[in-house]
């Protein structure tokens, strides 16, 4: 089956399991149409996702043509899964830092406060992200593995690893998984990243490999629960169809209240 079929079926399927595995296996307990759902859901599950997937589409070959670096195929002797793994580990490597940089940057703080807001986390919190962030993130993930001439079906196999990723680490699992929390990142330590009381600039920026976190020193795993998640931020956005514009008209307000002292 082609990987533009495949993708998509399992990305749903992924999603199907995770929710009703939530109802099974709860770490919380959470309603399934919590508040913002529909918000995750619709306006950046999928309008964002695929807007922003021609825009950023349409950018990296505007960039290839230009540049005509992907003729050069520097990995396309590669075997297909050690082009996908080299883009995987690089990929990662880099958005833990700037995932780690939003943290302490005012200013890329506006760009990801969207994620942060959700206050039920579970496995569609990962979905909402700011446009701006997400334009930037994909644009840094996906131009390399077009410019150095990869395989075509390595961008969908890492869109792919991405969603359902994404999507695992949110979840609202009940799961413990050992010494593989010191690798691999899961909703274990995720969770944590979501919490009320960790203080600025937090803890567990890593996305897949948890290693980062225990590299760099941003490692926390406590046993107890955390006590609540999201922003405690007075009037922001939540509830009703217009929160996914209202989230970000926030975003740029902060931003220009900041900008003006």
């Amino acid at each position: 089956m082609s990987w533009k079929l495949l993708s998509p079926a399992i990305i749903v399927a992924w999603a199907l399991t995770l929710s009703l595995l939530e109802r099974i296996f709860p770490y919380n307990r959470q309603r399934l149409f919590r508040t913002g759902f529909f918000t995750d859901l619709v306006g950046y599950g999928l309008l964002q996702s695929y807007v922003l997937g021609l825009a950023i589409s349409g950018l990296i070959a505007l960039i290839d043509r230009s540049t005509g670096w992907s003729k050069l195929g520097l990995v396309s002797h590669w075997p297909v899964l050690g082009q996908l793994s080299f883009f995987f580990v690089l990929h990662d490597f880099y958005i833990y830092w700037f995932h780690r940089l939003q943290h302490y940057s005012d200013t890329l703080w506006r760009l990801h406060e969207a994620h942060h807001s959700v206050d039920d986390v579970d496995w569609l919190a990962g979905t909402r992200s700011h446009a701006f962030e997400i334009l930037i993130n994909q644009t840094v993930e996906f131009l390399p593995i077009a410019l150095l001439g990869a395989a075509p079906e390595v961008a969908l196999m890492k869109a792919t690893l991405d969603a359902v990723w994404g999507m695992y680490i949110h979840s609202n699992l009940d799961v413990r998984v050992g010494l593989v929390q010191r690798v691999l990142n899961g909703p274990q330590m995720h969770r944590w990243h979501h919490a009320r009381e960790l203080e600025i600039p937090g803890k567990n920026f890593a996305t897949k490999l948890a290693i980062w976190d225990w590299l760099f020193g941003t490692a926390y795993l406590p046993e107890h629960k955390p006590r609540a998640y999201g922003l405690e931020e007075p009037g922001y956005p939540k509830r009703g169809f217009s929160a996914y514009l209202k989230q970000h008209a926030h975003s740029l307000r902060r931003a220009k209240e900041e900008a003006h002292g």
